[in-house]
């Protein structure tokens, strides 16, 4: 009997070693119970900042349709409010962290970079810059305006230097305690900044329509009338000169406030999806800015935007100056567009093609910071997609094609494939694993066993030790490369003998493939991240072909092509922003 037990204990026990049982896993009732009201919570709180958002638009729209009894100060002192309670937010929120900054808190090493929270303070100093502005065009024309344009700049100025200090100091935060209000708190943080972005976007895209009625009627399109309205003040400003140079260098400026404004509130909506969040302990790899071996990218890219800079000189120039000057300013942008275009979806199809041929596992761990950039560079490039594809049925239906237009028509081909392009570059090189170890030097990991003892074991500090006796490492006939990875002590060449079980994890291959596959990436990614700069130049600063072509508004009308351009023009811009800030990571984790 007892030996029928022990044939059967032996015959059960390779199947147990092998295919262990699975046991059913004990729900945790109190856990279950104490994510609901979190998820509750999340659901109240997103609600809320869409009613506070869609509000805030349609007072946008009021404003701007001249609703009946809606005025602009209404808007502004709607705002205001909303800035003052985000203020109070702030400043509770900064409080409690101050009185509680001797506790260990979790923390999102993947959100707030470093060169984001930069880039946002950079752009929040021009804010200020530009709120300045705004009172002194309030102080000239006090006559006539309310008190809520002189409140609103200097609310938004103090709004902006306490949000970058938030930014600064909690981006990273993972909030545990008082979540539902902190839930409200952030989201209803997030919706004030697009608010603000919204209405940067329309004064912004008011001054532009402005100026494109005016260039429409020099290339000749005297068949389309609207009326314009810019909402200039009724009466006369005391320092003439000055007032118009600072209403004139207002919108020079309008284009770095709305960059910020976008980048606060994304930075804000990573901190809300982080509240409650449970993360693991692994902290990621340190990555830095090396500059050395990008010499080709960086010449390229730098004299893409050298190009850019004269470029738009030349455009803004001519443009609107008589039909003929204008005609060579819009051939002479969809020239250089197209060449740049082209040079960059080659440069983004040759990377393709390296992470095609190179099999390295992705990193699919959850980071909110990285969903939320992949997911706004395929939306924000929705925008400029929609202006191409207009562009392109304009030309299909049009009756009359002048010669410049058929530049056009190229134009948006490359440009809806180069972003395609881009876009499938940029989500597989955030989605790579961090470049850890030198690829020039191939990486070896050996365990050699020999009578059954381990010749080499990790000691307590992490470094290797050697326990084999001396002979049993020997000189490989071949000369072979062994690495030296973090934490293992000197090199070792290894030669497996008789009695010795080597395994190496280390691809035979020509020496330093791995360093030029990286040199290679690293050019691609530096010239793409200038020339994304170079592209939001032109659009940023009044350079706008959509606008200036003419063929759309004789094709499409003159009021729906404005306003599928006002309202596509702001996410095309953001994308070469949104790109170039995504490519600088890719090229720090090279």
């Amino acid at each position: 009997m007892l030996e029928g037990l022990g044939a059967s204990a032996s015959s059960a026990a390779p199947a147990s070693a092998s295919e262990p049982p699975a046991c059913p896993v004990p729900r945790r009732r109190g856990a279950a119970r104490s994510s609901v009201p979190q998820k509750l919570a999340e659901a109240l709180s997103s609600q809320y900042g869409l009613n506070v958002f869609v509000a805030g638009l349609l007072f946008l729209l009021a404003w701007a349709v001249h609703a009946v009894g809606v005025g602009k100060r209404d808007l502004l002192g709607l705002l205001t409010a909303l800035m003052l309670l985000q203020l109070l937010w702030m400043l509770w929120y900064v409080g409690r962290s101050y009185a509680q900054r001797r506790l260990i808190r979790p923390k999102d090493a993947h959100a707030g970079a470093r060169w984001l929270r930069g880039s946002v303070t950079l752009f929040a100093a021009i804010t200020v810059i530009l709120g300045c502005f705004k009172v002194g065009y309030f102080i000239g024309y006090s006559e006539c305006l309310s008190a809520t344009e002189g409140v609103f700049p200097v609310t938004h100025a103090v709004h902006t230097l306490l949000q970058v200090y938030l930014l600064w100091g909690h981006a990273k935060d993972i909030i545990q305690s008082f979540k539902t209000l902190e839930r409200f708190g952030v989201i209803h943080s997030v919706l004030t900044n697009l608010l603000l972005w919204a209405n940067s976007v329309l004064n912004e895209s008011k001054h532009q329509l402005n100026e494109h009625k005016e260039r429409l009627i020099t290339l000749g399109f005297g068949n389309i009338t609207l009326e314009l309205d810019d909402h200039s003040p009724p009466c006369n400003c005391s320092p003439a000169r000055l007032c118009a140079a600072l209403a004139q260098g207002m919108y020079y400026l309008y284009p770095f406030t709305i960059e910020y404004q976008i980048l606060a509130s994304t930075m804000l909506f990573v901190l809300w999806k982080n509240i409650g969040r449970s993360v693991d302990g692994a902290r990621p790899l340190r990555t830095g800015l090396r500059l050395r071996g990008i010499l080709a990218g960086s010449v390229l890219g730098l004299g893409a935007l050298a190009a850019t800079l004269g470029v738009v000189a030349m455009y803004l120039v001519h443009i609107g100056r008589s039909k003929a000057k204008s005609e060579v300013a819009l051939a002479m942008f969809y020239l250089y567009a197209m060449a740049l275009l082209l040079l960059m979806g080659t440069a983004g199809l040759l990377g393709i093609l390296i992470y095609r041929v190179d099999e390295k596992s992705l990193d699919e761990s959850k980071n909110p910071a990285r969903k939320l950039d992949t997911d706004l560079l395929v939306g924000a490039a929705s925008g400029s997609w929609l202006l191409s594809w207009g562009s392109i049925l304009a030309m299909a239906f049009a009756e009359t094609r002048p010669p410049y237009t058929w530049y056009n028509l190229l134009y948006s081909v490359l440009a809806i494939a180069e972003k395609y392009i881009q876009n499938l570059f940029i989500i597989e090189s955030v989605h790579r694993e961090p470049e850890g170890l030198p690829e020039d030097v191939c990486t070896l990991r050996v365990l050699t066993v020999y009578n059954g003892a381990a010749s080499s074991h990790l000691g307590d500090s992490g470094e290797a030790q050697d326990t084999a006796p001396q002979d049993q490492l020997a000189q490989p006939a071949g000369k072979s490369s062994v690495g030296r990875q973090p934490g293992l002590g000197k090199e070792e060449q290894v030669e497996p003998r008789s009695g010795t079980v080597a395994w190496s994890s280390a691809s035979p291959g020509p020496l330093f493939r791995g360093s030029a596959k990286r040199r290679v990436l690293r050019n691609i990614t530096a010239f793409l991240f200038l020339c994304n700069i170079s592209l939001w130049i032109p659009p940023a600063f009044g350079c706008r072909p959509e606008y200036d072509n003419g063929l759309e508004e004789v094709v499409f009308g003159f009021e729906p092509w404005i306003i599928v351009v006002n309202l596509a023009m702001p996410f095309s811009i953001f994308y070469r922003m949104h790109a170039a800030a995504s490519l600088f990571e890719v090229y720090c984790k090279m």
